[in-house]
């Protein structure tokens, strides 16, 4: 049997494991410049492959947007509920395996944002920077239906949204 010393020493390096998994799975689809920043894997792209360019045909523009901020927002909102933020539109919808231009507007000129894209299951799949003032732009081709949720990991829970992936039409 094992003592809580020995527990404790096992249970930190399992931790320790961990984190170095999750590390090198990142880093292996990271951009060089970035390892928090990454596009999806070779398992993941089964799921949505997404490019820095190609030919698509739709294309689909989501903007931040400030809901309540320190600059302008109502002091007792911004007091009690911090920046408040919001994708527009929150909810997209596209046809599988159709490309599609997302291109993610940052309008805000002091404050950075993200993208986390998840699978039905809510496996990140992606995370990209949306830095100020900026225009970020991908081709996503989703390989499979359902409702993928995308939010900004730096502004939960308000600032999210959905695409709806629905079979390719015929």
């Amino acid at each position: 049997m094992l003592n809580r010393a020995k527990l404790k020493l096992l249970w930190r390096v399992m931790a320790m494991l961990t984190m170095t998994r999750l590390v090198a799975i990142a880093s292996a689809a990271a951009p060089v410049d970035d390892k928090h920043y990454y596009l999806p894997d070779a398992a993941a792209s089964k799921i949505v492959s997404v490019a820095k360019t190609g030919k698509a045909e739709a294309e689909v523009i989501v903007m931040t947007e400030a809901v309540a901020i320190k600059e302008t927002g109502p002091k007792e909102t911004v007091a009690k509920f911090g920046e408040v933020y919001a994708f527009s539109p929150t909810l997209i919808a596209i046809q599988r395996d159709v490309p599609t231009i997302l291109t993610f507007w940052n309008l805000q000129s002091d404050d950075e944002h993200d993208l986390m894209l998840a699978d039905p299951n809510s496996r990140v799949l992606m995370h990209l920077k949306l830095p100020p003032l900026s225009k970020t732009s991908y081709t996503f081709t989703f390989h499979r239906d359902g409702i993928f949720n995308f939010y900004c990991a730096m502004h939960q829970p308000e600032m999210n949204g959905q695409i709806i992936v629905m079979p390719a039409s015929k």
